[in-house]
């Protein structure tokens, strides 16, 4: 069996392009499946000898485990498409794992951020911006010597700017943002080519806001780049204090930090952003196909989620101020 997931994932990597985070998971699911069915000290388990009862006992321990639903729904989704390949590569005949059903999973409306406390946020990270180019006059400069946590937070408060803007306007992932390389970045028609899930590549646009968050920031890129000297990432557009691409978990940290600066009650994350991008464009009319194209959304059902949140936000205004609600 170890040999055949080997073999799958070398199909995700070279035939279907996968993503690196893609790969990993289903390693990661498709390994904990193998050590659950592999004896201590005994022999490997033939792929043949997987049965749906065995998959069956697998989801009943994960259950045990007390793993969420969503969890064990995405182990046994690895499982299945596993099997799927084995078939197809004539390895086995069936696919046991079809005859395991999926856990019922509760349908989740994402919470989103209103328009105007969006605009509310990003004006005062704007604001927060300003401050910071105020401190580098000489004047109001804290002592201290250069390359100081000071000198850092000055320069990067551009940065962090630029992309909390740039997600909002432009509804990226995570690591659709940071995966931007500046070539992908067509400066003077405000759009991007945006390269995500299974390494599609898409057109997006962005507004002036996000237009002049991004050239306060180009100076500070500059200087970075200056600083790391050869040990800088050039081709990237988003650049850590070191210079080098900056990675996914920096910039959750990075926006749950200004939203706590700004509401300490927010939970705010990069994809809140994301979500909050869809469901105004809906609220104010944007066509579903649209949106589902600029999400970069292969399934239409995935975008329609958004069409829940806008009319629960809808029902929210209305109980508010309804004198009759």
């Amino acid at each position: 069996m170890k040999a055949a997931i080997e073999k799958y994932v070398r199909y995700l990597q070279y035939e279907r392009n996968a993503s690196l985070h893609t790969i990993r998971n289903y390693q990661s699911d498709l390994a904990q499946f193998l050590a659950y069915v592999t004896p201590p000290d005994g022999p490997q388990v033939a792929l043949r000898a997987v049965d749906h009862r065995l998959i069956r006992e697998y989801i009943g321990h994960l259950h045990d485990q007390g793993l969420e639903r969503s969890s064990i729904a995405r182990k046994l989704a690895a499982l299945r498409s596993l099997f799927k390949f084995c078939v197809r590569e004539g390895l086995v005949s069936q696919d046991p794992a079809r005859l395991v059903a999926t856990p019922k999973l509760p349908k989740r409306i994402p919470a989103v951020l209103t328009a105007e406390e969006i605009n509310n946020f990003l004006d005062q990270l704007a604001a927060i911006s300003a401050s910071g180019e105020q401190a580098k006059s000489p004047a109001a400069r804290p002592r201290g010597r250069p390359g100081t946590f000071q000198d850092e937070s000055r320069l990067l408060v551009r940065r962090d700017r630029a992309m909390l803007e740039l997600l909002y306007a432009s509804g990226l992932r995570v690591s659709e943002l940071t995966g931007l390389n500046l070539a992908d970045m067509d400066r003077h028609e405000q759009m991007l080519r945006v390269r995500g899930k299974g390494r599609k590549e898409r057109i997006v646009p962005y507004g002036s806001k996000a237009e002049a968050a991004l050239e306060a920031y180009w100076p500070v890129r500059t200087e970075l780049l200056r600083k790391a000297g050869t040990r800088a990432d050039p081709e990237a557009a988003f650049l850590s204090f070191a210079g080098r691409r900056l990675g996914t978990r920096s910039v959750g940290r990075i926006v749950k930090k200004y939203a706590g600066l700004v509401n300490i009650n927010w939970d705010l994350h990069p994809h809140s952003l994301r979500h909050a991008f869809a469901t105004h464009l809906l609220a104010d009319g944007a066509d579903l196909r649209a949106i589902q194209e600029l999400l970069g959304h292969s399934s239409l059902s995935t975008t329609q989620k958004y069409t829940h949140a806008s009319v629960r936000q809808l029902m929210e205004v209305y109980d508010k101020a309804h004198p009759r609600a």
